[in-house]
């Protein structure tokens, strides 16, 4: 990261005001990224950085008090929030842009980042040129991302395959029970009838079901299932 320049594709764009500061707020996990950031990004004369943290435990406050154009959150940030934190940021701060920087090149964890609503994200090799551009591209509207993963981007939207996120086998994830209850899950059956069926408490069921979703990065049971089959988990 910050090191080594990468091509990028914009996919929309906006009219801005060519006048104004881009104001950013900084969620960086790796306390030397963030300080690097901030020096890099104030060393230009229409980017303001006005508020960074690497403890996300204060986020919300961050956001709301800052007004900032831009969210800029790394690799680690970005692990530890999820859809809802994304759509939190949006709801105290309809005009920010959030930009990820330093990401894997899933193509999973980029779609989901982008369903979730995020406008930017850059793979770890991406140089601080890439990130300045980055940042200013998203403060004028526009959606930024790898070129190598707009191909996805696209599938994704025109519906040549189904959104499957691409994990590492989900057996070696999964806990035995949990395995066990892929292939009802495939059937249909609901919490109460997998319950009936494995002598277990609808609750539990449910909880299981609920950490398979968060282990797995699925949205819904169509998600688990397609990223079963995907991993041959499924006959």
């Amino acid at each position: 990261m910050l090191n080594s320049s990468t091509s990028t594709v914009e996919v929309r764009s906006k009219v801005s005001d060519p006048g104004a500061r881009t104001k950013v707020s900084l969620l960086v996990g790796n306390h030397l990224l963030c300080k690097s950031l901030a020096r890099i990004i104030q060393q230009r004369a229409d980017i303001l950085v006005v508020g960074q943290s690497a403890d996300f435990s204060n986020m919300a406050l961050i956001i709301a008090k800052s007004q900032s154009d831009v969210i800029l959150l790394d690799s680690v940030g970005a692990n530890a929030v999820n859809r809802q934190c994304v759509t939190r940021m949006r709801d105290l701060n309809p005009n920010a842009q959030v930009l990820m920087i330093g990401m894997d090149g899933d193509e999973g964890a980029f779609l989901r980042a982008v369903r979730a609503g995020v406008s930017g994200y850059l793979l770890h090799e991406a140089s601080p040129a890439d990130v300045i551009t980055a940042i200013r591209a998203v403060a004028r509207g526009e959606a930024i991302c790898p070129s190598q993963l707009s191909k996805a981007l696209f599938d994704s939207l025109a519906g040549v395959r189904e959104f499957t996120p691409r994990v590492r086998k989900m057996g070696l994830r999964l806990t035995r029970r949990q395995q066990e209850l892929l292939p009802m899950v495939a059937r249909g059956l609901t919490n109460k009838e997998i319950a009936y069926n494995l002598n277990l408490s609808e609750q539990t069921v449910k909880n299981h079901i609920h950490r398979m979703l968060r282990k797995i990065g699925a949205d819904n049971r169509s998600e688990i299932i397609e990223t079963a089959r995907a991993e041959d988990l499924l006959n």
